[in-house]
């Protein structure tokens, strides 16, 4: 099989990578981003836009430009060795790709072609407190009621919810808690009279909410996909967003492999550079080791995400989180530890990889959960 890059492919590379190193070339300009209101820049937003990165995913009927999960996955990789901050992958891999899937043609027309220009962000709040890692438990309920729906529960952990123009939230319109059936998904205003928001910083410098709907009443175009039998879909969009996480994770940990072997030869201990002792050697083959492992897997997820056959996609993207949850784990906790000290400081990039690889690890599933998943 071929892996290398296609031309198109190498000039997308190109493009991104020289606007990613560019923004964030020096590190200290990421927490200028991150003192931004909204969590992230407008002015670099605007720049994904005009280098087509917001249409990527989206057909070229629709407004897009057709692409695949291979330059989704470039993209990916290069945002998570920059540890870039916008919302590209909560904004318009998952939420857009749930319009993308669900949407009637009138909503799609509404709503790709103000993602693909950058002036509208989506945000898609699937987490309740009860519930884990799994799509289908769902207590918020959606309520008919002559032409509108009144939306009641609550959602935790909402990527950029605080700045979102629009939430895409999965309720029960029929049946128990835990069911399969009976789940719809609705496009909310956050700024609805019954919506209540709770904006904190994450653990590793992005931007979520906790957001409550007391009696939310939408229209019922707000209605997105069929009635009822949204799950479906729902998993479609959160493995390929999985393929792309793994993308992501595969860019943070190359650099913080790359990060350590640099300082492993240039920290002297003994009058010697440390990279030299045996021992630590060792310690960073181990790391590159789990990074191949991490990067075979990633493609693997890319290539299966979409697959017809939804079974083998699902335990094929579970099965590549499983070994990007460990390999994160290994690289970050090595990278921290052959710093030393300064691996633990805000001012170094790596201790800020291993915040967002920890954070990755559970993102969509832990470990546990996906093994789950492989074993059933």
């Amino acid at each position: 099989m071929d892996f290398d890059l296609t031309d198109e492919q190498r000039l997308l590379k190109d493009s991104v990578d020289r606007l990613l190193d560019g923004a964030y070339g020096d590190f200290a300009k990421r927490d200028t981003y991150q003192a931004e209101p909204k969590g992230h820049a407008d002015a670099m937003w605007a720049r994904y836009a005009e280098l087509g990165l917001l249409g990527l995913p989206f057909a070229e009927a629709d407004g897009g430009f057709g692409c695949g999960p291979v330059e989704t996955m470039i993209v990916m990789e290069a945002i998570g060795r920059t540890l870039a901050v916008e919302p590209y992958l909560s904004g318009v891999i998952l939420a857009g790709g749930l319009i993308a899937r669900a949407a009637s043609a009138e909503q799609k027309a509404e709503i790709i072609p103000k993602i693909v220009e950058g002036s509208m962000l989506l945000s898609f709040a699937w987490q309740e407190p009860q519930a884990r890692y799994d799509l289908f438990d769902i207590a918020t309920t959606a309520k008919r009621d002559e032409e509108k729906w009144i939306i009641d529960g609550r959602k935790r952990i909402v990527a950029f919810g605080d700045s979102a123009h629009r939430l895409i939230l999965p309720a029960r319109s029929s049946g128990a808690r835990r069911d399969r059936d009976g789940v719809s998904l609705f496009l909310v205003d956050p700024k609805a009279k019954g919506v209540t928001i709770n904006a904190y910083q994450t653990q590793d410098g992005l931007r979520a909410a906790d957001v409550v709907l007391d009696g939310v009443r939408v229209e019922a175009r707000a209605l997105v996909g069929p009635q009822g039998a949204a799950l479906p879909i729902i998993e479609q969009a959160v493995d390929s967003t999985l393929a792309a996480l793994c993308a992501e994770a595969v860019g943070a940990m190359e650099e913080a492999h790359r990060l350590t072997i640099e300082y492993l030869k240039t920290r002297q201990q003994f009058g010697v550079a440390i990279g030299a002792f045996q021992s630590l050697q060792h310690r960073a083959a181990d790391m590159l080791i789990a990074l191949e492992q991490a990067r075979s897997m990633a493609m693997y997820a890319a290539m299966m995400a979409n697959d017809s056959d939804r079974s083998a996609a699902r335990q094929a993207v579970a099965m590549a989180k499983v070994q990007i949850n460990k390999s994160a784990r290994l690289i970050g906790q090595e990278a921290i530890q052959l710093h030393g000290g300064i691996g633990m400081t805000f001012e170094y990039k790596v201790g800020h990889l291993f915040k967002r690889l920890t954070m990755i690890e559970t993102m969509f599933g832990d470990t546990a959960h996906h093994l789950k998943l492989v074993a059933g």
